[in-house]
């Protein structure tokens, strides 16, 4: 697709005007209307012709860009949803963690990552497996590779152990933050963070 992002989609669409629009600007409003209704309706309930009627325009100009509404709603997730960005050197494995998990925090905290992680709560097994890639992709791959580089920076820094290179590692804070939001339905507070790093992270990686 040609529209990137790192943004929320709410923040960088909104401006789409209605009216006789064409290419890029069309899509963001129809990608920003498929985003409001998996807010509202989520993703039962949304229709074609409900985004296209959000987006001030017809159901073929949706249909000729997505086959269908499983590849708009794909696209909508994956280009709204935020990046994690790249975490400066905090002079601690512990600080350098907890940005990072502040920062995964904020995206699945994010419009598209309340709407991606409704999605895959209502959506049937058919279409699950794509959007647990549109998660797999935009956030838990970003943080994996980036819980490697913290690591691989504390064992030069030394403060991390030479030997805690174990994939499983990497692991940790993913599955953790996604685990207790989805299945005890709870959300990370800076207390939470706060232990899951002091609790669990470092005592795995001190020297």
């Amino acid at each position: 697709m040609p529209v990137g992002g790192g943004e929320t989609v709410g923040s960088r669409w909104s401006a789409a005007s209605p009216g006789r629009r064409r290419g890029p600007e069309l899509e963001r409003a129809i990608l920003d209307a498929a985003l409001e209704q998996l807010s509202t309706v989520g993703w039962n309930a949304l229709t074609m012709e409900g985004v296209a009627s959000g987006a001030h325009t017809g159901k073929a100009a949706l249909y000729r860009r997505w086959p269908s509404k499983a590849d708009l709603v794909a696209d909508a997730l994956r280009i709204a949803l935020p990046r994690i960005g790249d975490i400066p050197d905090c002079g601690s494995i512990r600080e350098d963690l907890r940005l990072l998990c502040a920062r995964t925090r904020d995206v699945m905290h994010s419009r598209a990552g309340q709407a991606l992680r409704s999605v895959l709560h209502e959506c049937d097994h058919i279409h699950a497996d794509r959007f647990r890639g549109v998660i797999w992709s935009g956030l838990h791959e970003p943080a994996q590779r980036l819980i490697r580089e913290l690591v691989e920076r504390g064992i030069v820094r030394g403060d991390v152990r030479s030997d805690a290179t174990s994939p499983f590692v990497v692991d940790v804070i993913p599955a953790m933050l996604m685990y207790r939001a989805k299945v005890c339905g709870s959300e990370w507070g800076d207390a939470d963070v706060t232990a899951l790093i002091d609790e669990v992270m470092v005592p795995l990686l001190k020297v």
